[in-house]
């Protein structure tokens, strides 16, 4: 605005004011009539093509987002023989793009073969203008010449304040999706008085707790137990019960409609969620790894630790041998989200990433669900070992890896059914027993393989 915009503003003022002054009010009146019809017709059809900007900018993150999601999901592609599927997908996504991008084209050639139409019929009317008044004798051939040089110096800065225009109304439509999401509030923010969690033993307390990801569909009804300061408590049950969504209200992913979750008796909704997330470690069911080094991503659960306590934490998740073989060690890089390791070789980085954070409460959300048998019984030992004076949240579909829970929670269709330890919930013959019975069996049947 203040190098281009103010000055050529200033110099269509001028050259309007000289030629009113000068030349009487006709040169004036023209040059004010070229001036609003140019900034009116810029302004109008700037509008109207900003559609076009709009739909080829989807068009473009839709094609990118095509490409991306099959590139990233190449193994699903290959096992479903669906290349030639994504290449034609990709390939309609592309098709819209083009279409979009040959309508913006011929927008802006609109555009601009508008203002080159109101700049000549401004230009040649006012050169006949002062082409008449020389011929009458009003006019000298130096009068001709000024004017027409005055029109050469007007029409060049406006020009470019129809490009400048364009430009930035270009640019605001293109940075559109970007400001929407900036705008865009998260469902769970801190209170506005929300304190730092005061550091505790780690007593976990769900009372009455109520959600549903929509309305019409509730998840959990009245969950009502307590985790006791150091004690491991496992909650069970069929898919699709609500266990893992235990795990997501306690993150403060989201916030229960009704009943509460505390903290060493804290209402969780009243402390930040940087300090609540901090005292807490979990090992996901869906282990996601960065395009970094093994090593790396270990690190993760602690940017801070030294070396030392990296390779201590990785001795501790039984990974050690696994990284001997490779020719990198360490060094050795995952690939996008993991692909180059096998789902059990991803959750052990993720055990010895939160062995590394050393939190006070542990979540173990089907921590050995990818492990073989042998694996499995390494880490559940490895596990004991790091819970011993923590307090631990199990969420398991296996049973036979809680059954040295202090108490297990038993869900079924997000209600507590039963609570217990293993002995008691056995002897008591009710869903449970049947879970563990069902499971048993199909062991038996696969010759004692999970």
């Amino acid at each position: 605005f203040v190098f281009n915009i103010a000055p050529t503003l200033f110099e269509i003022a001028m050259v309007v004011g000289i030629l009113l002054w000068t030349y009487g009010i006709d040169f004036a009146l023209i040059t004010l009539v070229s001036v609003t019809a140019y900034g009116l017709f810029s302004l109008r059809a700037t509008e109207w093509r900003t559609q076009f900007v709009r739909e080829m900018n989807e068009a473009d993150s839709a094609s990118n987002t095509r490409a991306v999601d099959s590139l990233l999901n190449f193994e699903t592609v290959k096992y479903f023989t669906n290349e030639e599927f994504e290449a034609r997908r990709y390939d309609t996504e592309l098709r819209r793009w083009e279409q979009a991008r040959r309508r913006n084209r011929l927008s802006l050639f609109g555009l601009n073969g508008g203002q080159a139409l109101i700049i000549a019929i401004s230009q040649t009317a006012m050169i006949g203008l002062a082409a008449w008044q020389v011929r009458g004798g009003l006019l000298t051939l130096g009068d001709f010449i000024l004017v027409n040089q005055f029109m050469i110096q007007l029409f060049l800065p406006r020009g470019f304040l129809g490009f400048v225009f364009r430009d930035i109304k270009g640019s605001m439509t293109n940075i559109e999706k970007l400001s929407g999401l900036l705008a865009r509030k998260p469902t769970v923010v801190d209170a506005a008085n929300a304190a730092e969690l005061r550091p505790g033993p780690g007593a976990i307390r769900f009372e009455g707790v109520s959600f549903g990801y929509s309305p019409e569909r509730e998840v959990l009804h009245g969950v009502d137990f307590t985790v006791q300061p150091g004690q491991k408590v496992a909650v069970v049950g069929a898919s699709g019960g609500g266990k893992s969504t235990l795990v997501k209200l306690l993150f403060r992913f989201y916030d229960p409609p009704r009943g509460r979750i505390t903290l060493d008796g804290q209402d969780i909704r009243g402390v930040t969620q940087a300090s609540l997330r901090r005292v807490i470690g979990i090992v996901p069911q869906d282990t996601v790894l960065f395009n970094d080094s093994i090593f790396e991503n270990v690190r993760y659960g602690n940017p801070a630790a030294s070396d030392a306590e990296v390779e201590e934490a990785i001795r501790l998740a039984h990974l050690e041998d696994f990284i001997r073989e490779l020719p990198r060690g360490g060094d050795t890089l995952v690939g996008e989200r993991g692909l180059k390791l096998s789902g059990g070789e991803k959750q052990r980085v993720s055990i010895a990433r939160t062995i590394l954070k050393r939190p006070p409460v542990l979540v173990f959300d089907e921590a050995t669900s990818s492990l073989d048998s042998k694996s499995e019984q390494a880490i559940l030992a490895a596990l004991r070992e790091i819970a011993e004076g923590h307090t631990s949240l199990v969420i398991a579909h296996r049973l036979s890896t809680v059954v040295d829970a202090d108490r297990i929670v038993v869900l079924q269709r997000g209600e507590i059914v039963e609570t217990g330890d293993h002995e008691q919930l056995l002897q008591a013959g009710g869903y449970y027993a049947e879970l563990w019975r069902a499971q048993q069996r199909r062991e038996e049947q696969s010759g004692g393989a999970d």
